[in-house]
């Protein structure tokens, strides 16, 4: 089973990219697009946790940046009638907390915006699911800015340059006790310590 792939990010399209590993091996994985606009850039490094799909006609990876995402992606995949094109589209359209509190509440309309879930559908996912995602309510607060300056250091990274998910990763490694206490002087410890991701 392959539960990882880390290596350089060769291309990134919506939907999927292609990691190249040390040992020359290139390996194609499908991401939501919540994953995808948090990749950094190609030619960076990556570490993907993955979920091998098995079917008859394909072997299939789908990667994740963050443990709480596959844990949903391997829940949605046991719910009948929701296959892992479903539980991609699902994350796509939702982040991991978003749908885990939409999954909890039993919004069925709010399930169906997904492409290619009808309310019936919704209906059963909310019903096999709504007392199993509880743990991951509050799953995109244990990553990405968790304050209002990281938030801004983070925006305004952005207009600087730097992909999303550069510039959260980067913040999140800036702070920490005794580290930066002001979005401005998160910035600038970022800017120091990693120009090369800037531009």
């Amino acid at each position: 089973m392959i539960s990882r792939v880390r290596g350089e990010l060769l291309e990134a399209d919506a939907g999927r990219v292609e990691v190249l590993l040390s040992g020359g091996v290139a390996y194609e994985v499908h991401v939501p697009l919540t994953v995808f606009q948090r990749l950094p850039r190609p030619g960076s490094q990556v570490d993907l946790k993955t979920v091998l799909v098995v079917r008859e006609d394909a072997h299939s990876l789908f990667g994740f940046l963050e443990d709480y995402e596959r844990t949903l992606f391997n829940r949605l995949c046991t719910t009948p009638k929701v296959g892992a094109k479903v539980a991609l589209a699902m994350m796509s359209t939702f982040p991991t907390g978003r749908l885990a509190r939409i999954l909890t509440e039993k919004d069925v309309r709010a399930l169906t915006q997904v492409s290619g879930v009808g309310k019936k559908l919704a209906e059963l996912a909310v019903v096999h699911l709504a007392d199993k995602v509880q743990d991951l309510l509050d799953a995109d607060s244990r990553s990405g800015p968790q304050s209002a300056r990281e938030h801004e250091a983070v925006a305004a990274l952005v207009r600087l340059g730097y992909s999303r998910g550069d510039a959260e990763t980067s913040v999140r490694d800036a702070v920490g006790p005794g580290g930066p206490r002001t979005a401005e002087e998160l910035i600038r410890h970022v800017l120091a310590q990693r120009p090369q991701r800037g531009g």
